[in-house]
């Protein structure tokens, strides 16, 4: 499995923002010969009283030169790999991490958002320079 470009950067702003990196990447087998892989998996146990949160987190740049072929990848992995969490760890909340300047620019337009609340993507907003989260949409 080929890593995204800012795959570090994303699992760097990660770690800082509390996580623990469990798995990477996360491999689910959806069959005896079919298995996906998602970039990352990670928990953060926020209060001793609280169960560990469980995230699985597929990374995306959007550095090609067609934004809206990456977006309908993008977009059909989460599709699959939300299927196959839901399937064998129910626990786990699968967010598409994007970085802050294709969220600003591109997933602005109304056609993207649309798409996105249609397929309830959860978003993590990151920046590759600084390694940090800036946001989290639900």
């Amino acid at each position: 499995m080929a890593k995204d470009i800012f795959h570090q950067q994303a699992k760097n702003a990660l770690i800082k923002d509390g996580w623990i990196i469990t798995d990477d990447p996360l491999t689910i087998r959806i069959s005896e010969a079919v298995k996906v892989q998602i970039d990352l998996a990670a928990s953060n146990a926020i209060a001793a009283e609280r169960e560990a949160e469980k995230i699985a987190v597929e990374i995306k740049s959007f550095i090609a030169d067609s934004d809206i072929s990456e977006f309908h990848t993008a977009l059909g992995q989460y599709i699959n790999y939300s299927q196959a969490l839901e399937e064998q760890q129910p626990e786990r909340i699968l967010y598409l991490a994007v970085p802050n300047e294709t969220y600003q620019d591109f997933f602005q337009l109304p056609f993207i958002q649309r798409a996105l609340r249609r397929s309830q993507v959860k978003l993590i907003i990151y920046d590759p320079t600084q390694e940090e989260i800036l946001q989290w949409t639900k």
